[in-house]
């Protein structure tokens, strides 16, 4: 498998053609199509795309502006159609120039060039992947690397070793690939970042039923990958790393599984983590737990024999998953209760349960370059240019609801969503109104059904503080009883618990967790002092929030875990390990930057701080600064063992 995508000759007709264009994506149109004909006109005079998660598909274009991008393109594929569809003209840096600045200011793309190219990749080519191979820099080296988990984070990574020749085994203690989407199986579960982005650079061909793919299709894709990447005979299903000791005098990791219940041990040059931080289900802190005599789960752990049909559901949250299944299980329930502690921000999308339309596949097939720049909109549009909404400006005396001017605007387009959704019901939008910044907590995508399942006669959204639960129910705390057959948990994960309840053993016997003491950090999120060869995917402040996708970030790590283990190949080294100093300034530079922004600033209860109350999961700049920091290792940041 590779990012290669099969394409058909454009023979359709005038009235096929102009019929397809009417599901394009117009920004990504107008640059494939002026690309794809070498037409600098194209662009000429076309309104510039807004950017930002309210802007829509269309980039903010009125309907005179989409009807004028449409007619663009329509002539100009036209041309080329009867041209007998030549080659795409390889454009000049100039060329690339002017087509980016159609979506990037003149005055970034100095800055910007070289990573925006390496994520459009025009001509196909997988450009991360390593320019280097073990047999050729280390043919007699012993090397192995040992990976714990076979999501997404894990598959990456075994990708990347396997080009490079470095052997390596993944240990998941599930019995398939997938990670997340193999473990959370809840009526509803989808991924919120569109899976044209929320996918591989390097594995772009797999066909994409909806725009916002549900569990079973991202597992099914996770499934394709792995099989075609030839991964399966690598991975040692059914097994979990229980402890992971490092030995100074060998350099190496002595892992301890656990298989079948049976144990047994092995050992790897070079350990890398790919647990994970949504893989531990939460449960809140509610007396009487133990007191409710009914079905009770959590939605990680979704209980498929419990028949929800004509029962009493209570669920608690309503968080991102929550939101989900709650409008499944309003029709099946007879009554349903819904206790909410904080209502999340909702994030106005009207296709996000569609399917892709039938002339946007078409468009993937039969105009070359469109694919390319298509995932290259969704990157740009919802990686930089949203940042500046989350920034907090000093002595904002706005609305106590908002960090910034800018943040004001996105509250009141929100605000106006939330008023328009729930229909004129003052109390239900009171209800479900935030008093926090957005993008405090995770926003939640809807397409108008969460306030109409609220509306429902037979569907509650309660507010009231929970006081425990009983045999029967739910006890709020003005004394009301909540009745209910079956209770859901729709709390969240321990994502705070990084590596949990895996335990780490670095030099001289120090402990992960104790050394973490429940404030996980690590340098770029990747590395961490004391603890050499152990490489993080996913850890500490590598969460994102506003800006892009995380395989985009886990693609980088692989990128910087690839790089160190070329630089121990080549300079004959045992071992890195981060050196303190580094690793502390760091931090602190994140500590500091992540109080800039709304998530950091708010006092709202999140996921995204930990107990300690320090925001431990995001990363608070652009993705090209992530990018820029993890293209190579400086080895003055280590002591090389």
């Amino acid at each position: 498998m590779s990012s290669e995508r099969r394409i058909e000759k454009l023979t359709a007709s005038d009235d096929e053609l102009a019929r397809h264009l009417e599901d394009a994506q117009l920004p990504a149109l107008l640059l494939a199509t002026s690309h794809l004909t070498g037409d600098p006109a194209v662009l000429d005079g076309a309104p510039v795309p807004v950017q930002g998660l309210m802007a829509g598909p269309q980039g903010g274009f009125d309907e005179v502006q989409i009807a004028d991008a449409r007619a663009r393109c329509f002539e100009a594929l036209k041309k080329w159609r009867d041209a007998g569809c030549p080659e795409p003209p390889r454009p000049s840096e100039a060329g690339l120039r002017r087509l980016l600045s159609f979506v990037v200011e003149e005055a970034r793309l100095d800055e910007t060039l070289p990573f925006l190219l390496d994520e459009l990749s025009l001509d196909g080519a997988d450009t991360r992947a390593p320019q280097w191979n073990k047999a050729e820099i280390a043919p007699d080296r012993d090397f192995r690397v040992a990976i714990i988990g076979a999501g997404m984070s894990g598959i990456c990574a075994a990708i990347r070793l396997q080009q490079a020749g470095v052997p390596f085994t993944i240990f998941e203690k599930s019995d398939d690939v997938g990670g997340t989407w193999h473990d959370n199986v809840y009526p509803g579960c989808r991924v919120d970042v569109s899976n044209h982005f929320y996918s591989y650079s390097f594995a772009q061909g797999f066909e994409w039923p909806q725009l916002f793919s549900t569990q079973p299709v991202l597992l099914e894709y996770f499934q394709h990958v792995a099989e075609a990447f030839g991964l399966r005979e690598h991975i040692c299903f059914g097994t979990e790393v229980k402890r992971a000791v490092f030995d100074e005098t060998s350099g190496e990791w002595a892992l301890e599984l656990e298989s079948d219940g049976r144990a047994e041990s092995v050992g790897a040059q070079l350990l890398v983590s790919g647990m994970g931080q949504l893989n531990r289900p939460r449960l809140p802190e509610i007396e009487g737990m133990g007191d409710f005599q009914g079905p009770a789960f959590h939605s990680a752990r979704w209980d498929r024999d419990v028949d929800l049909a004509g029962k009493k559901v209570a669920v608690i949250g309503t968080g991102a998953s929550a939101c989900q299944f709650i409008p499944i299980v309003a029709e099946q329930a007879s009554e349903l209760t819904v206790l909410q502690r904080t209502p999340p921000w909702l994030l106005p999308t009207e296709e996000y349960h569609e399917e892709v339309p039938s002339g946007l596949q078409w468009l993937y097939r039969h105009v070359p370059l469109y694919a390319e720049w298509y995932r290259f909109w969704l990157f740009w549009s919802t990686a930089e240019g949203l940042l500046e909404t989350v920034e907090v400006e000093e002595g904002w005396e706005g609305t106590p609801g908002s960090v910034g001017p800018l943040n004001e605007e996105v509250r009141q387009l929100l605000l106006g969503y939330l008023k328009e959704a729930t229909g004129g019901d003052n109390i239900l939008l009171e209800k479900m109104t935030p008093a926090y910044p957005p993008f405090s907590k995770r926003f939640v995508r809807d397409n108008g059904i969460l306030p109409r399942t609220f509306a429902r006669d037979d569907v509650t959204l309660e507010t009231t503080e929970i006081d425990r639960l009983t045999e029967a129910g739910i006890r709020l705390s003005d004394g009301r009883e909540v009745e209910a057959d079956v209770i859901v948990y729709g709390t969240g994960f321990t994502a705070s618990d990084f590596l949990m309840p895996l335990e780490v053993v670095g030099r001289d016997g120090r402990k992960l967790h104790e050394h973490w003491a429940g404030d996980a950090r690590a340098y770029l999120g990747i590395t961490l002092p004391h603890f050499p060869n152990l490489f993080l995917l996913y850890g500490p402040n590598t969460n994102i929030v506003v800006n892009g996708s995380i395989i985009f970030f886990t693609e980088c790590e692989v990128d910087y875990l690839l790089a160190s283990i070329e630089m121990l190949l080549r300079e004959g080294k045992v071992a890195m390990d981060c050196k303190p100093g580094v690793h502390d300034a760091y931090n602190d530079r994140i500590d500091a930057d992540n109080l800039r922004r709304a998530w950091g600033a708010a006092t709202v209860n999140t996921w995204y701080k930990n107990q300690h109350g320090r925001v431990s999961q995001n990363w608070p700049y652009g993705l090209i600064d992530y990018w820029k920091q993890t293209r190579k290792v400086d080895s003055a940041d280590y002591e090389l063992l």
